[in-house]
């Protein structure tokens, strides 16, 4: 890999990109996509074609300052309730529309909390999925777990509805960094919850850590990984802190003055790879470890790996569909996203109808251009003999790839089937990727490259 001064010379730390979870990126999406798209969207799926699921629960009894995500303090399970039986009639409208009962290849509930549900609860969702949807053995189904908001009531509600993966948020575990972010966690609470979890058969655990939050070190969070090692994680997700409070007002509680500077962002990322690979994970993308036994490891040695808005995945599925408030939903020609205030998700939901507030339809161009991107964030190459490029399509495209192969110089391999970054390119590859990308919008504080 470059080191910090080579790559602070190509710019790459001055830069704010898209992390490329979709293409277009999200501040792309407009109004004048609405609840027809969806709804033409929908009854074109072939039921016997499989789609990934992703239920948004939006509450959380703590609200972590550092988190960007959709959510809201709840002190009561009121409004959870409330939401639950909003889900119940958004999957009965989504129903409606559908030729069949559509086959869950991969299905994700994320926050939020999801584990602010209590068991009653995780069964009455639970039961109401399937009444719309095909599961089978073969299907994930994954859950965000808060260690601080689990026990083994939910746990065993949960493995009994057929979660067969489970991800934790430790971030730090250092307690300077996690009072500068509103999130007390401790260790002893987080390995009961993977106690709990392994002992209910949940074989394959993933567990988040951030790095760029205040007060880290490259000796703490040593320590943090550690930590996380014991716990025999089957993934890791390391993703840098995106300081933006002028979008997540919660931000504006993280003391600025304590967050690490590029330099120190950078040595915290690299310490971290060489602890992950040197234990034996294979690093994976941009911000992903993965034993070489996990699917996620063997996907991306075949070539096989993908890339949504839940970040890297193995699913290859062609149709994701967000149920929830804000929830996107990415269809064969396009993304549709829900409103995202629950109260006026609930209102129209409960009224019968679909509540798609924005989206973005894709052409031709907009397609090419996604694949291309997706390739280069999950393969750090471009495969030509899977693009068969058109004549036109090249001519396009030549602006994009001079671009890439400027900034890249030697730091490429090239033939007439194939372009394939080297290791030491791999830093730059979100800036290789907005090459491709036609959307400019500068008004968006997208997070930091690096």
């Amino acid at each position: 890999m470059m080191d910090f001064d080579t790559l602070k010379a190509r710019g790459l730390f001055d830069q704010r990109l898209p992390r490329y979870t979709s293409y277009p990126p999200a501040p792309a999406f407009h109004d004048g996509i609405g609840a027809d798209f969806q709804a033409k969207a929908l009854a074109a799926l072939d039921p016997d074609e499989p789609i990934s699921l992703y239920l948004h629960i939006p509450f959380c009894e703590r609200l972590c300052w550092f988190c960007a995500c959709r959510t809201q303090g709840v002190s009561s399970l009121a409004p959870v309730q409330h939401y639950i039986a909003t889900l119940e009639a958004e999957l009965a409208v989504v129903a409606r529309h559908l030729k069949g009962k559509q086959r869950i290849k991969q299905m994700h509930w994320g926050g939020g909390t999801p584990t602010i549900l209590p068991p009653e609860l995780i069964e009455r969702l639970v039961t109401a999925i399937d009444g719309v949807f095909q599961r089978d053995e073969n299907t994930e189904f994954s859950v965000e777990i808060d260690p601080t908001l689990v026990d083994a009531d939910k746990i065993t509600a949960l493995r009994a509805a057929g979660m067969s993966r489970a991800s934790i948020g430790v971030q730090d575990f250092a307690t300077q960094v996690q009072e500068s972010i509103g999130r007390l966690q401790s260790y002893e609470q987080t390995k009961t919850a993977v106690d709990l979890l392994r002992g209910a058969g949940i074989a394959s655990l993933n567990i988040d850590l951030v790095y760029g939050l205040p007060f880290q070190s490259v000796e703490g969070f040593g320590r943090t990984l550690d930590q996380v090692m014991s716990l025999d994680p089957d993934r890791i997700a390391l993703f840098g802190y995106a300081h933006v409070p002028h979008m997540a007002k919660r931000q504006q509680l993280i003391p600025e003055q304590a967050l690490p500077d590029d330099r120190a962002r950078f040595a915290l990322f690299n310490h971290a790879t060489d602890v992950l690979t040197g234990s034996g994970m294979t690093a994976i993308g941009i911000d992903h470890f993965a034993k070489p036994t996990d699917n996620m490891a063997i996907a991306a040695a075949e070539g096989n790996l993908r890339r949504n808005f839940q970040g890297y995945t193995v699913d290859g599925c062609g149709t994701l569909l967000g149920l929830g408030a804000s929830s996107i939903s990415r269809f064969e020609n396009g993304f549709s996203q829900n409103t995202p205030q629950t109260g006026p998700y609930s209102k129209i939901v409960r009224g019968g109808e679909l509540s798609t507030a924005r989206g973005y339809e894709l052409t031709g161009e907009d397609k090419l251009r996604s694949r291309i991107i997706e390739m280069l964030m999950c393969d750090y190459a471009i495969d030509y003999n899977e693009l068969a490029l058109t004549d036109a399509q090249q001519a396009m495209l030549t602006p994009a790839f001079m671009a890439l192969r400027a900034e890249c110089a030697d730091l490429y391999t090239e033939d007439a089937e194939r372009l394939s970054l080297s290791v030491e390119a791999r830093p730059l590859v979100r800036r290789l990727a907005h090459f491709f990308d036609t959307f400019t919008m500068g008004n968006v504080g997208y997070s930091r490259v690096s």
